[in-house]
């Protein structure tokens, strides 16, 4: 028999192998068209691929069925290990022991580097993520952007891209001004020192409160964040001490998420950089007055509201901001891609971003994406901090961390490391359920679902790797490659037809910025394997044993590195 080389990330592999192989039968059908039309049976029985004959019964002026039946006689069969027709189809059996043997050698020479790849070519991916407001609690609704942005970090970096992490932290605005009057008001130094976001809220929903009633409260806020406009030493002190305090407790949020930054400029650090950006739109004649307001027609690019650049009493917006981030960014990091990831609510804001930044002729604005993301609700209500109905992030992490230690207690009690292994249980259940969910999708928080070890969760497929590890422990396994691992029974074979298909499902999250496609994998790989096991006496003494061993390596190597991408640990020992 033929070996058949399927080189990971090749042209040549099984799809383009068939393909070529009916091209040769078949010399008038493109095999772009041949590759659109091959299928994966919902049965392995039926076949690793099938081609559907019924688009070649016009042309051949033949029955579907006795097309699939000429062009399964015609095929070089030592291919694969047998070519059949059923029907109008003509059904592909892969030579299993071949791609095993080709699989696995690759997955243990290359260990967790198995399935990078070079795509990016170093190139910057300048990652916008996070962002939350100085001075407000870090809330559930905030994990979303964080945990989504910090994996397509990874899932860039795999292809050959260098990510830069950017936190645009909430540090700028009117709220300020409340802020310091409060603290003036009522503040206690020693207090905000020790519980800053607890206490500097306290504080902004005292002030707000007095506001509603007191007019003459919000103008006195007003003239506060004025001075800090105008940089007044004792406004500047303040905003400063309160940046920083607030700062501290989110890194030690962040540190407890394993999730870092290359970069914390938020809204402040483009307070002088948006006078360029006004100057530029007059140079170019983009901006119209309306209502004693400066805006850009966007029409042309079919958008109805023109951006609000500048209001009439001077003031910048938002957009004004975007824009100069968007500028200061392209310039310090020459993306090749930029990406924000911010909720589905702020869609329009970006396609107005965008088509000011294309009115401007910076044609690299095609390359700027709104990652958008669904809502996180708590039993099927929306969660806001005005309101005070909101999910703090800090006390549920400490809640999934003592579930999974409780769990991990009953089913190991002599584990060594038990708070090590429950705090990567812990958050990596809260970061996989939030990543499993299409990104476009919102989800209900349920902790409890979160961190069981059953179902489709983290703590699912870190159990099935911590299995696969102590499998290996057992059998004093080590790898190597001077071995011809190969295997061909059915079980095995749709473990190995998954990890054959890491690389493109990586490409595929890549292109889609959904981390969710890896997290489905991860999913169904431990699924797999936990099906191989159940089914499978792999420590039996005989001559296959080491290559049912090399397959448990491989699988446990690309169940971790699947993890990885999601930012989530994957313990030995559970």
């Amino acid at each position: 028999m033929t070996i058949l080389l399927i080189k990971i990330g090749d042209t040549m592999d099984t799809k383009h192998l068939i393909a070529s192989e009916i091209q040769k039968v078949v010399p008038d059908m493109e095999q772009s068209t041949i590759l659109s039309l091959l299928e994966t049976p919902k049965n392995s029985s039926m076949g690793d691929l099938a081609f559907p004959a019924f688009s070649l019964a016009k042309t051949l002026r033949k029955a579907p069925q006795i097309i699939a039946s000429d062009i399964a006689e015609q095929i070089k069969s030592d291919q694969f290990e047998k070519v059949e027709a059923v029907g109008p189809y003509v059904n592909f059996f892969l030579d299993k022991a071949a791609i095993s043997s080709q699989v696995l050698k690759q997955v243990l020479s290359d260990g967790s580097a198995y399935a990078t790849q070079n795509i990016g070519e170093g190139r910057n991916v300048a990652i916008d993520m996070s962002s939350p407001n100085i001075a407000k609690p870090f809330s559930i609704g905030h994990l979303r952007s964080t945990v989504i942005g910090d994996s397509l970090a990874n899932i860039f970096d795999k292809i050959g891209y260098h990510p830069v992490k950017i936190n645009h932290l909430g540090d700028w605005g009117k709220q300020f001004g409340m802020l310091i009057v409060a603290y003036k008001k009522w503040g206690n130094e020693e207090a905000v020192r020790a519980h800053p976001i607890d206490e500097l809220l306290k504080l902004y929903v005292r002030i707000n409160a007095e506001a509603e009633t007191d007019p003459s409260v919000d103008e006195e806020a007003r003239e506060w964040f004025r001075k800090l406009e105008a940089n007044d030493p004792e406004a500047t002190e303040l905003w400063q001490w309160f940046r920083d305090e607030s700062l501290l407790e989110f890194n030690r949020l962040y540190d407890q998420m394993n999730v870092t930054f290359d970069s914390y400029n938020g809204e402040a650090f483009y307070n002088d950089k948006m006078d360029e950006v006004l100057e530029l739109l007059e140079s170019k004649n983009l901006l119209v007055e309306s209502k004693g307001a400066q805006v850009v027609n966007l029409e042309k690019y079919g958008i109805e509201h023109p951006a609000l650049i500048k209001k009439s009493d001077g003031a910048t917006l938002y957009i004004t901001r975007d824009l100069a981030a968007a500028l200061y960014r392209k310039r310090t990091y020459d993306f090749a891609k930029s990406i924000y990831v911010v909720g589905n609510e702020q869609s329009a804001h970006f396609k107005q971003l965008k088509a000011v930044l294309k009115e401007m002729d910076y044609d690299w604005s095609d390359d700027m994406t709104h990652v958008p993301f669904g809502l996180v609700t708590k039993g099927g209500a929306k969660l806001s901090t005005r309101k005070g109905n909101v999910i703090l992030l800090e006390p549920t992490v400490a809640e999934a961390i003592n579930r999974a230690a409780s769990q991990i207690e009953a089913k190991n009690p002599n584990l060594a490391d038990k708070d090590k292994v429950a705090q990567a249980v812990g958050v990596g259940a809260i970061k996989f359920y939030d990543l499993k969910t299409d990104r476009t999708n919102g989800y209900d928080f349920d902790l409890e679902a979160m961190v069981s070890f059953e179902g489709e969760t983290g703590p699912y497929v870190q159990y099935a790797h911590a299995r696969i590890q102590s499998i290996l422990r057992k059998a004093n396994f080590n790898p190597s490659n001077s071995d011809n691992y190969s295997l061909n029974d059915v079980e095995s074979w749709e473990i190995i037809k998954l990890i054959q298909d890491f690389p493109r499902i990586i490409v595929r999250a890549a292109d889609n910025f959904e981390p969710s496609i890896i997290a489905k994998f991860a999913i169904n790989l431990a699924q797999c394997f936990n099906k191989y096991y159940a089914h499978t006496r792999i420590l039996d003494e005989d001559a296959e044993i080491s290559s049912r061993l090399a397959l448990c390596y491989a699988t446990a190597t690309v169940l971790k590195e699947s993890l990885r991408l999601l930012g989530v640990d994957a313990p030995n020992e559970m």
